[in-house]
C-alpha cells in the first residue's frame, strides 16, 4: 500500500514533468548556432502527437507554447524565395501542436493561421491550420473569411474562397461577402478582400508586424494589377 506522503509526490509528477517539457521548449528553442563565422536561431518544435504526452495539463501546455509562437512569428528556418519561408516551418509545428492539445483554443486558429500566410508564407503549413480552425469553428466567420484571404491570394483557389466567404456570411458576417464572393475572379476581388482582412487586423488585434506585412502584400497587389 502506497503511503499518503509517497501518494503526494506521485500525484505531482504530471505537474513537475510537465515543468520540465516547459522549461526545456523556452530553453533550448532560444539556441543559437554557430555556422562559418555566423550565428543563427535554431528553434526547437515539440515532438509529433504531444498530446499524449499532456497527463492531464493540455490547456496549460497549449498556453506556454503559444506563449512561446508569439515571440517568434517571423521565424523562418529556411528561405527558399524573397519573404517565402520553406513549407512545414518551425510555426506551423507549434500551432498545430497546440491546436491537438487545446482544439478549441481560438486565437492560434485566428492569428496564427494569418502570421503563417503573411509573415512566413508557408503556404501549406497555413491551410493547415485555416482548416483546422474552419472545422473546429466553423460559424465563427472573421476566422472564416481569413481563410478565404488565404485561399484567394496565397493558394489561388477562388472556389474554396467563394464557399468560405459565403459560410461567413450566413454566420454573422458583413452582407457585402456575399457581393464579394461574387467578385473574386477578378483582381479588384482579391484586393478588396485583402483590403477587408488588413482593416479587421487594424480593428481587432493590434498586432503591428501582422498589419505591417499584410499592407505590404496590399501594396505589392496594386503595383501588380493591370492596369485598363
Amino acid at each position: 500500500m502506497i503511503s499518503r506522503p509517497a501518494f503526494a509526490v506521485l500525484v505531482k509528477i504530471p505537474g513537475i514533468l510537465l515543468g520540465i517539457f516547459a522549461l526545456g521548449v523556452i530553453v533550448f528553442s532560444s539556441g543559437k548556432l554557430q555556422n562559418q563565422g555566423l550565428v543563427s536561431r535554431s528553434l526547437i518544435a515539440p515532438p509529433p502527437m504531444i498530446e499524449r504526452m499532456a497527463f492531464g495539463y493540455s490547456e496549460v501546455m497549449a498556453d506556454v507554447l503559444w506563449v512561446r509562437s508569439i515571440q517568434d512569428f517571423d521565424y523562418c528556418e529556411k528561405l527558399i524565395a524573397e519573404r517565402i519561408c520553406e513549407n512545414n516551418s518551425w510555426l506551423t509545428k507549434m500551432l498545430d501542436a497546440i491546436t491537438d492539445l487545446s482544439p478549441s483554443f481560438r486565437m492560434p486558429f485566428a492569428v496564427g493561421g494569418l502570421a503563417l500566410t503573411v509573415i512566413v508564407s508557408d503556404i501549406d503549413g497555413a491551410t493547415k491550420i485555416f482548416d483546422k480552425g474552419v472545422k473546429a469553428f466553423p460559424n465563427d466567420w472573421p476566422i472564416l473569411y481569413r481563410a478565404a484571404y488565404h485561399y484567394m491570394y496565397e493558394v489561388k483557389d477562388n472556389k474554396r474562397a467563394a464557399e468560405l466567404l459565403i459560410q461567413a456570411g450566413k454566420n454573422g458576417a458583413p452582407p457585402w461577402v456575399f457581393t464579394l464572393a461574387g467578385r473574386l475572379y477578378s483582381d479588384a476581388g482579391s484586393l478588396e478582400l485583402a483590403e477587408s482582412v488588413l482593416q479587421d487586423m487594424i480593428n481587432t488585434e493590434q498586432d503591428p508586424v501582422l498589419i505591417k506585412r499584410l499592407q505590404d502584400k496590399i501594396e505589392s497587389m496594386k503595383k501588380t494589377k493591370p492596369t485598363k
